[in-house]
């Protein structure tokens, strides 16, 4: 087979990309695995279909333009934003006759909705119902902390945590820019006009929020990236916990968080042989999250799994993202990891490309763990 090229769909505006440092590192790893990687946007999609304006980088490290033939795969790397634009590429990606590496993927509800279905994933699945105020009564009759989430918000965006305080109520949150908000209220009418506001502009749901206080005063999970290989198989490619800032309502690293390796994490704190158990559950959630949105969505490449672990080293599924970051590996100083992490999609891709045509079908999911 010829050299095959890769399409990277993302965000672009002149010679602007939404993860630029990210893809400098995706289309130089694509160099080493033999293929030839570009990026285009929905709007670089010449008319015939046949020939894509695509962005590579020249020997100084710049931005250019080439025309480039249909793709033999494309690796979908668009990420939400509320804007025309993005309503745009929902549109293209409806009519696109591409070989896509990755479906797109629902909203937090309609996630939700999919994984309950399947009796399998119960014991993982923290109780959530759609934000409207007779849902938040009837969560803080239940739960003494809850978690309100915008359907379609990333990066800890717009995140509330209410928790039961004093007597009162205690309100944490991070706003569109990220910055936190704090307030205090002594009765419920107050929280939900608060909460109403907060809520206006788009859809949320409300969550059961979990007592992981394994660091006092901190929110903490872990985040564990699965990925498909270049054998087609989905492999867990490593994972790390998230400590969030103090008084912060998400362990985000962008919102002042930082991540520490998984065993340095739990071991002080479960031991070695229960901590062993906890990362085995963890592995599975992961696997089972996987089969299970696949066969619902179609062909997917990789998700994010926020996992929340309780103080009975219990493991909760928190959220799944289909488009995650990688940079915990970074931060943690897993270079192998963090260097596997960008190489994978474009490995299934590659591994798509040549096989589609043959094979007609995707592989059974087989469970194969990444060497750490």
């Amino acid at each position: 087979m010829k050299r095959p090229t890769i399409g990277i769909l993302t965000w672009r505006e002149g010679k602007r990309f939404a993860e630029p440092t990210y893809f400098r590192r995706l289309l130089k790893a694509g160099q080493e695995l033999g293929c030839t990687a570009f990026l285009f946007s929905p709007k670089d999609v010449l008319a015939s279909g046949k020939q894509v304006r695509g962005y590579v980088l020249d020997a100084n490290g710049k931005w250019q333009s080439r025309l480039f033939g249909r793709p033999d795969a494309v690796f979908d790397r668009y990420r939400y934003t509320p804007t025309q634009a993005f309503k745009d590429y929902v549109a293209f990606r409806r009519t696109s006759p591409f070989l896509y590496a990755n479906n797109r993927l629902a909203n937090k509800w309609r996630v939700h909705e999919v994984l309950h279905r399947d009796s399998r994933m119960h014991r993982w699945l923290p109780e959530t119902l759609l934000y409207n105020r007779q849902n938040l009564i009837k969560m803080l009759g239940r739960h003494s902390l809850l978690y309100v989430k915008p359907l379609n918000g990333t990066g800890g965006r717009n995140i509330l945590s209410i928790e039961k305080h004093g007597g009162g109520y205690r309100l944490l949150g991070r706003d569109k820019q990220r910055a936190k908000i704090s307030k205090v209220f002594s009765g419920i009418s107050a929280v939900l006009r608060w909460t109403d506001r907060w809520t206006r502009q788009e859809k949320y749901i409300v969550q059961q929020g979990l007592r992981l206080q394994l660091v006092p005063a901190r929110a903490v999970d872990m985040r564990l990236l699965i990925q498909k290989n270049g054998q087609g198989e989905w492999s867990i490619t490593g994972h790390g916990f998230r400590v969030g800032g103090e008084r912060s309502a998400t362990s985000n690293l962008h919102g002042g968080g930082k991540a520490v390796p998984v065993p340095a994490f739990l071991k002080p704190k479960f031991g070695e042989e229960r901590s062993a158990q906890i990362v085995r559950d963890c592995e599975d959630l992961a696997y089972q999250t996987a089969e299970t949105l696949e066969d619902h969505f179609g062909r997917m490449v990789e998700f994010g799994l926020d996992i929340g672990i309780d103080v009975d080293g219990r493991a909760w599924l928190i959220e799944v993202n289909p488009k995650p970051a990688r940079e915990i590996f970074r931060e943690m100083g897993a270079t192998e990891q963090y260097k596997r992490a960008i190489q994978r999609p474009l490995e299934y891709a590659i591994y798509l490309a040549k096989t589609q045509g043959r094979e007609g079908r995707e592989p059974q999911l087989k469970r194969k763990v990444a060497s750490r």
